[in-house]
């Protein structure tokens, strides 16, 4: 698949288990890495960083086939989900330290471009949120109060 604004291959990454069932060696029950996913979150983890923690602290490949539902589910069952998704968040923060860097750099010419892109990338996933109703319909992106999302 191509990416988005290069139309080049894209980057190798991780697969996913190929089993969708509970490994063996996962001691840990279900009550157990809720209690985890929970912890973590209030420490401020996001849920990609507590599904690293999981897999590398304590072992466990993947959460949805032992409890039944994805990490995000679970924290919007316990109404502990951040109010930004967290890819929109991590753009809006690249946005953000783009826009600092080219205000000290105002000739960098590639920075601009980069900062249109990732705003391109910003607008089309506030739409896709809206519509899914995981923003609500009158939230509004503005580039010069995006730190203020951070």
């Amino acid at each position: 698949m191509a990416r988005m604004h290069s139309r080049r291959k894209g980057k190798s990454g991780s697969t996913k288990p190929m089993e969708k069932k509970k490994a063996s060696w996962i001691s840990y029950k279900e009550k157990e890495i809720e209690m985890l996913i929970i912890k973590l979150t209030k420490k401020g983890q996001t849920p990609s960083q507590i599904g690293l923690h999981l897999r590398d602290i304590y072992g466990i490949p993947d959460v949805k086939p032992i409890i039944g539902k994805s990490i995000t589910d679970l924290l919007k069952e316990k109404n502990i989900l951040p109010k930004i998704p967290e890819d929109l968040h991590s753009l809006i923060k690249k946005a953000v330290l783009l826009r600092e860097h080219l205000e000290e750099n105002k000739q960098d010419e590639t920075a601009k471009r980069g900062l249109q892109l990732t705003e391109s990338k910003i607008f089309r996933l506030i739409n896709y949120y809206k519509k899914k109703g995981r923003l609500p319909k009158d939230w509004k992106y503005d580039p010069r109060k995006s730190g203020l999302y951070i």
